[in-house]
């Protein structure tokens, strides 16, 4: 099994803006939002404090994660539960401790190829 890889966050989400189609689900500790064939991840900033990411069905509006980039101190890229699966768990940590605030899971690893432009590969 290959290490995890720690990331800052801007370079994980500037990575995952342009891997939007490798999401296979998104959560935080209360919620999950999986991903489906019919389905498409949208992304957008409701101010400079909170980042949306959104699960569309057309223009149909299906689920959204509000993520507040300053509560996220690094994200760590392992291997997921399932064969092909990658998470990427966006870490806050405190007096009281770490613990992973949102999390991503992709079909694959980071690479570091897809932060070199922000055009939507997958």
């Amino acid at each position: 099994m290959p290490e995890p890889i720690t990331l800052d966050f801007e370079t994980f989400w500037n990575w995952l803006l342009t891997h939007p189609n490798c999401i296979l689900r998104a959560g935080t500790p209360e919620a999950v939002v999986y991903d489906d064939d019919d389905l498409h991840w949208h992304f957008a900033e409701e101010s400079s404090e909170t980042l949306l990411v959104q699960v569309m069905r057309g223009k149909r509006f299906v689920g959204e994660i509000l993520l507040q980039p300053e509560q996220v101190t690094y994200v760590q890229g392992t291997e997921g539960e399932q064969e092909g699966e990658y998470a990427f768990e966006l870490v806050a940590e405190s007096e009281k401790g770490r613990f992973a605030v949102y999390f991503f899971v992709l079909t694959h690893g980071f690479d570091e190829q897809g932060t070199l432009h922000k055009e939507r590969v997958h």
